[in-house]
């Protein structure tokens, strides 16, 4: 006799305790959103950096390492952003990596880099809103270029990057699923194998879809009051 609707999932999600699954799905995949966005920030912040030194340099002004520096960053930001995530999540796992067996981790750094490619242009165009007196005012005090940056252009692009950021995070958010075709270990990953244990895929596919859409309508309503409060501030 055929399974009810109800009785496939209730052997998808609560027969054997396999919620516990789904929930340690859900924490590796925060876990990987969080390490990429990380390096991602890291990473993109060295990038618009030296992409921004090099743009304001003084007319008449070549610095060659710095020269270097920046086409170094463009090639780097127009390659990741040019081809697909899945491919560079391959070319990780199954050329570069190919011995690793820790694959999740391979995945986070795959997810990293390609983050830190987009995030350069948002920090990049963060920074160069802020208008370049500021630079000035920073270096005429004796601050050099770093410090200039660290103590008064960073502190006053990020609370107009924030809000980007935010956006970023929930899309790395679900391009974690992607990491499963390599081997990661995260919610996809689950569901597939308790898809493979019941011989029936369909409700853990369900499932993990309306836990991707709550985290998202979650993280969308957290990144909404954010932005409220950053113009909140902006009022006083």
């Amino acid at each position: 006799m055929k399974a009810t609707l109800p009785e496939r999932f209730y052997t998808a999600f609560l027969e054997g305790d396999r919620w516990k699954l789904y929930l340690q799905g859900v924490a590796s995949t925060l876990e990987l959103t969080v390490i990429a966005l990380i390096l991602g920030v890291l990473l993109g912040l060295v990038v618009a950096v030296i992409r921004t030194a090099h743009d304001q340099q003084r007319l008449g002004q070549h610095n060659p390492i710095l020269a270097l520096l920046n086409f170094l960053c463009k090639v780097y930001t127009t390659v990741i952003r040019g081809t697909p995530m899945m491919v560079q999540l391959l070319i990780w796992g199954f050329v570069i990596f190919k011995t690793s067996r820790n694959h999740t981790m391979v995945g986070a750094l795959g997810l990293g880099i390609n983050s830190g490619a987009y995030v350069a242009e948002i920090v990049r165009g963060g920074l160069m809103s802020v208008d370049i007196g500021q630079t000035e005012a920073g270096r005429s005090l004796g601050l050099n270029y770093l410090d200039t940056m660290r103590f008064i252009v960073i502190p006053q692009a990020f609370k107009n990057i924030l809000p980007s950021l935010a956006n970023e995070f929930i899309t790395l958010f679900k391009d974690t699923s992607l990491v499963q075709a390599i081997g990661g270990m995260e919610l996809v990953y689950y569901a597939q194998t308790i898809g493979g244990r019941t011989f029936d895929l369909m409700p853990p596919y369900i499932g993990i879809a309306l836990m991707y859409l709550l985290l998202v309508i979650l993280f969308t309503w957290l990144q909404g009051k954010l932005e409220r409060r950053l113009r909140e501030s902006d009022r006083r």
